[in-house]
């Protein structure tokens, strides 16, 4: 039987019973699928959307000032479809949720980022920003501490290397040796195009200089020899303020047994590294003989890695202290030699000193010779005998500046001059010591005796003993002297050697 069209069942499902989309078209746009038959049907995701429509069974409500989309077909909003379903645009979803991915990735951005501004502020010439901390300032109390503690941490340290530069240009000296602040003691070797007559060593306490020339020496420095000749030192004559007396005393007036007192007249500049040690750069007073307030590159622990200033002459001046470089120093022994370890004498001793008298008369003589820096223009050597059988000695002593001789006797404690007919008491160091030798041959020296130290002399092992009145004496194990020393005023020490024996008469 035919059917009416009329009378055509309805197809409202497509095959597998889901809902048959319906299609619209206006101006060639498709219009959005609808949910037919109840809000529980999921709604398909819209093309070019990133999100998931909800499910719903109540119409959407609008998003605050968001406009809605209009159907252009109708001209309203397509808020409710047939059967009850409401048609979502999207604009009313809640903003999607970060992925973790998107948070890795973000995090990532922001840790590059930090990097690169880190790494180009620290290239050199990278791009800085000083802010107050870097602007020059007054001295903090504690940096004043510091400054305050400078010498006494010195004196702590005991010794250090040092490298000095005097002047510039054709005129600059150079420097390079240690400071001893406990023994005082400045040993250096000086060269540089601006030398002079001062090229060769150097050795200085804080009463005498005295300066080995050496015209050949290198014209750059090197470091001293650890252990130094014992020939040709000079006696320097002192000139306050200038060349090599102005360095000696800034280089010891950098120790001191005492805290100075802190000051906030100084400056703070800036900080630097110096061998790779943080320190801060100041510009401060200090009690050592500068002619200005010296610029001090100063650790946090209070210790001095470098100055530049002026000496007391207007001479720039710059000192670096290589705090790593701190040998041992040998003062010649004109200077006194090494310090060694005083301490009172042993019986034995006490009694080979006692005993000196008859040990040197029956010695008899003794070939003698002398060295006596006693001053920077009296340089004296001298040979001869002596004779303790006799009281009596004879010298030729030649000025080595001028060459000049001239013959010493001295007879019964009386010092004679045969070029000086009249004859004289003891008069300059050379006589005092050698009226104090043949003393020792009726007398043995008087008063407390102090041991200084082992040391040796002509290959021969001996102790050294002070005696009061400045005497020192060089006894072998025997009791027999080999050198009798005498300070003088300067702090130098006269040295008279000793060769006992017959062969002293021949």
């Amino acid at each position: 039987m035919g059917t009416s069209p009329d009378r055509r069942p309805r197809r409202d499902h497509a095959p597998g019973g889901a809902p048959e989309p319906a299609r619209q078209h206006t101006g060639g746009r498709p219009h959005r699928p609808t949910a037919r038959g109840g809000g529980d049907q999921p709604v398909p995701r819209e093309p070019g959307r990133g999100h998931r429509r909800g499910r719903t069974n109540t119409p959407a409500r609008p998003a605050t000032g968001r406009r809605r989309r209009v159907d252009p077909a109708t001209g309203r909003s397509p808020t409710a479809a047939p059967g009850g379903g409401t048609e979502l645009d999207g604009a009313d979803d809640q903003p999607e949720r970060p992925t973790r991915r998107r948070v890795v990735l973000a995090a990532l951005v922001v840790a590059a980022a930090a990097s690169a501004t880190v790494l180009v502020t620290g290239l050199p010439g990278g791009p800085t920003r000083p802010g107050p901390a870097d602007a020059e300032r007054p001295l903090s109390a504690a940096e004043a501490d510091r400054v305050a503690a400078l010498r006494v941490t010195d004196l702590r340290d005991v010794r250090a290397g040092v490298r000095v530069t005097v002047g510039t240009g054709p005129d600059r000296t150079d420097l390079l040796g240690w400071v001893d602040w406990a023994r005082p003691l400045v040993y250096l070797d000086v060269g540089g195009p601006g030398a002079g007559a001062d090229r060769g060593l150097v050795q200085a306490t804080a009463s005498a200089l005295l300066v080995r020339p050496d015209a050949t020496a290198l014209p750059t420095p090197a470091r001293p020899p650890l252990v130094p000749p014992q020939d040709r030192w000079r006696l320097r004559e002192p000139v306050s303020g200038y060349g090599l007396d102005a360095v000696r005393d800034l280089l010891l007036g950098l120790g001191a047994d005492r805290v100075d007192p802190a000051g906030r007249d100084g400056r703070w500049l800036r900080r630097e590294s110096v061998a790779g040690v943080p320190v801060d750069v100041l510009r401060a007073p200090l009690a050592t003989p500068t002619g200005d307030w010296p610029t001090l590159w100063l650790d946090q622990d209070a210790r001095l890695h470098r100055l530049t200033g002026r000496l007391p002459d207007g001479t720039a001046v710059a000192v670096d202290l290589v705090r790593a470089d701190r040998p041992a120093t040998h003062p010649v022994d004109a200077l006194g030699g090494r310090p060694g370890q005083p301490r009172p004498l042993t019986d034995e001793e006490a009694d080979r000193l006692a005993r000196l008298p008859a040990r040197l008369r029956a010695t008899g003589v003794a070939a003698v010779s002398v060295a006596a820096p006693l001053g920077p223009s009296v340089n004296l050597a001298g040979v001869g005998t002596l004779s303790w059988a006799t009281s009596s000695a004879s010298l030729t002593v030649t000025d080595e500046d001028t060459g000049r001789r001239t013959r010493r006797e001295v007879r019964t404690g009386v010092v004679s001059h045969p070029d000086d007919p009249a004859p004289q008491a003891p008069g300059d160091e050379v006589d005092r010591l050698l009226s104090a030798t043949l003393r020792a041959g009726v007398h043995p020296p008087g008063g407390p005796a102090t041991r200084i130290r082992e040391d040796q002399v002509a290959d021969r092992a001996v102790d050294v003993v002070e005696v009061p009145g400045g005497l020192r004496w060089w006894f072998d194990r025997t009791g027999l002297p080999h050198r009798v020393e005498l300070r003088t005023g300067r702090g130098v020490w006269l040295r008279l050697d000793l060769s006992p024996g017959p062969a002293a008469a021949s």
